[in-house]
Parts: structure tokens; sequence; C-alpha cells
């Protein structure tokens, strides 16, 4: 197993997926027609320790210019990991066989109304300058990583944020309301430690915030 750890690390997360791939091909091997086989999206929520959605309602809450990518209408999904945890036990307790996509929201949802409804349920003032995804690429800044939760919603990543979840929720999978994750990811988050808070990781720092605002104004006005 630790070679195993290893070798990923090593591989700068490229053999992240198929390495998934490969254990759910032995789970079949093994367990042939008995297998259950649930395939998270991102997992948000209290206690998480990448800030992957963190950020967002941390950013949201500091208020002031807020840089968001894209133009708003690329699609997001993700899923609380109360509502994923509590999903895995009633599949494992009722012996519920077969493959899931697990994630949310329940009905598709797109960047700009994650951000404003987030905004809205943490009560912020902050405004939302909407940066291209082109600006972003030349800039080198990155999606998901960079702005955690977003991918572009064309090319390559077109189907990334558009996983079918019809089947799970068949089989029970319900996702709470994203006011409440939101409000509940803020409140845990900020309880932690005052080292913790100052060190989010994922997202951008608010200074390179600052210079890409700089930056795309000055370009956009050169552009008018």
């Amino acid at each position: 197993m630790a070679e195993t750890q290893e070798s990923v690390r090593a591989s700068g997360g490229t053999l992240y997926g198929p390495l998934k791939a490969l254990s759910e091909q032995q789970a079949e091997k093994h367990f042939p027609g008995a297998t259950t086989i649930i395939r998270p999206g991102l997992i948000v929520g209290p206690g998480d320790d990448t800030d992957r959605f963190t950020y967002w309602p941390v950013r949201l809450a500091r208020g002031g210019k807020t840089l968001a990518p894209g133009d708003g209408s690329d699609p997001v999904q993700f899923i609380d990991v109360r509502d994923l945890s509590e999903w895995i036990i009633r599949v494992a307790e009722s012996r519920i066989l077969g493959t899931f996509n697990a994630t949310g929201p329940a009905t598709p949802l797109i960047m700009r109304d994650m951000l404003l409804t987030i905004a809205r349920a943490i009560n912020s003032k902050a405004r939302l300058t909407w940066v291209s995804t082109d600006f972003l690429d030349s800039e080198q800044v990155s999606p998901w990583s960079d702005m955690p939760v977003w991918v572009p919603g064309t090319g390559d990543s077109a189907g990334f944020a558009r996983r079918r979840i019809g089947k799970a929720q068949a089989a029970g999978l319900a996702c709470r309301k994203l006011v409440d994750t939101a409000v509940d990811t803020l409140e845990w988050f900020t309880q932690q430690p005052a080292e913790r808070q100052a060190m989010l990781k994922s997202g951008i720092s608010a200074e390179r915030e600052a210079q890409l605002l700089q930056l795309w104004r000055s370009r956009s006005t050169s552009d008018a």
C-alpha cells in the first residue's frame, strides 16, 4: 500500500483515475454480480480539510470585489459529506448493488447561481467580477485548484460537472440545500484555530486576486 501511495504522489495525480478504475475492476472480479460501486463527485461540507468548496463561503464572507471564473454559466456539481455518508450507510444496510454516480445537487446548478446563493445565505456584500476563461488561462489560473469547484463547461472538461445522478436518486440519495451546506461550512471554518483560517488550502490568495482584477480591468478598458 505504501508503494502505491508513493506512486500516486510521484505521478502528480495522473494515476488517481486509473487506480480507481482498476479498483472497481478488481472488486467485480472477486465479487461478480455482488458489488456496490459508488463514484462520488466533489465532497464538501464541514470538516473538509481540502477547502475545495470552503474557499467560496470564506471569500464571499470577506466581501469586496471578488473574482468569479468564466461567465457564470458553467455547470457545477458537489455533494455534502453528510448526505453522502448517510446514503452510503443506507445502501450498505439495504444491500443495494450496482454502480452509482453520487454527487449533487438534486437539480442542475451553474456557477453564477452557486455563488449568488452562497452570498445570500451568509449575507455577503461581495461584488462579483466575472473574468473570462481565456484570461484566466493566459494568467495560469487553474480551474479546480485556483478557482475551486469550477471547471470550464466546454472543451475537454465539458462533461465534468454533468454527471447523471438519477440512478443514485432512485436508490435514495438526497441532497440538502446549498444554503445549509454553505452556512454550516463557514461556521465550521470560523471555529478553527487562527493559523488554520489563515491558510486556505485551495483558491488564490487575496494579493493574487487583487492583481488579477486590476489586470482584468486594465485589459477590459484598453479593449473598449
